[in-house]
């Protein structure tokens, strides 16, 4: 029996993500809370066990730009496991590579490679920029996000985007249980149809190279008609909260607008992220954006229409 029902996949679909309960290992999702936070330098005032010393944000002199390891205002980001056995296994277990291949086609998966150069290995784009190619052998790494102080909680406001790297398929995986508003994952349901035909690559997207003399242009490079859309998302469509429990994932689109989430809970997020890609995907990411936007998906989600119960919708917050 296949993994998805015809109404997970036909919401996929519709709405852009899927959240699925109890998916990754328990054990191995404390494993992996053991690994984030033994590699926690000595000097840091964050105790794993007292929640008090998780708000954040981190002190200048606990600061670390290395893009192998970002711990930096509220994110700690830390990428250099995501190539080690443990972090593999854990993000792509039989029963999440299952869902994977219904997704994207049985066989066409592309797999990980153990040891292999972990997201950051490249460095930044340019000096103090974002990392670029942000790229990996593996997953993309155990990325947390600090609950945010009383004074910075008035203050936030949802901005959404759209990941510039090439892939099909996104995973946001929840290593402890988040409440309400503790920066899980906020998605925007419906975008990516949207977003999708706005890009000049289905997959990839144009980057201006940095030149340190010529500061004012560089990065990615978005149509007018993409930004324009994207203001329009954010105008007219309610984002969903995709809290949960240790163990549940979210699969998300990779033209899905989202962000990371405020945290206003008192509790910190820690999830593992993961891309996953077909493996035909650098034959395919340059061509631009089809009249069938599934082309490359499995049959069955091609095949599969937009349409599923109340209920159903219910138990993805879209109602």
């Amino acid at each position: 029996m296949k993994p998805l029902s015809s109404e997970q996949i036909a919401s996929f679909k519709d709405a852009g993500f899927l959240v699925l309960k109890g998916m990754l290992d328990p054990g191995l999702c404390e494993q992996a809370l053991d690994r984030l936070w033994a590699a926690l330098p000595a000097k840091s005032r964050m105790r794993r066990d007292d929640a008090r010393t998780h708000i954040g944000p981190f002190p200048a002199d606990e600061e670390s730009r290395n893009p192998l390891h970002i711990r930096a205002g509220y994110l700690w980001q830390f990428r250099e496991c995501g190539t080690e056995p443990l972090l593999i296994k854990l993000a792509y277990g039989h029963n999440v590579l299952a869902v994977a291949e219904q997704l994207l086609g049985e066989g066409m998966v592309a797999q990980p490679t153990v040891g292999g150069s972990p997201m950051g290995s490249e460095g930044p784009a340019w000096p103090g920029g974002p990392t670029d190619p942000a790229i990996t052998d593996g997953i993309r790494g155990i990325y947390c996000t600090r609950p945010y102080a009383d004074e910075d909680r008035a203050s936030v406001r949802d901005r959404c985007h759209t990941d510039g790297h090439p892939f099909h398929l996104g995973l946001v995986g929840l290593l402890a249980d988040v409440p309400p508003n503790g920066g899980a994952f906020k998605v925007w349901p419906g975008s990516h149809r949207r977003l999708y035909p706005t890009f000049q690559m289905q997959y990839d997207q144009p980057r201006i190279p940095y030149y340190h003399r010529l500061p004012s242009h560089k990065g990615i490079v978005h149509t007018p008609a993409y930004l324009a859309e994207l203001e329009r998302v954010m105008a007219d469509t309610e984002p969903v909260d995709c809290w949960g429990e240790r163990g549940d994932i979210v699969l998300w689109h990779h033209r899905l607008a989202h962000m990371a989430g405020h945290n206003t809970s008192g509790v910190m997020r820690q999830a593992v992220l993961c891309d996953f890609s077909r493996t035909d995907l650098d034959t395919c990411r340059m061509d631009p954006p089809q009249e069938n936007m599934w082309r490359d998906w499995s049959p069955e989600l091609q095949a599969a229409e937009c349409s599923y119960s109340p209920d159903f919708a219910t138990t993805m917050r879209l109602r």
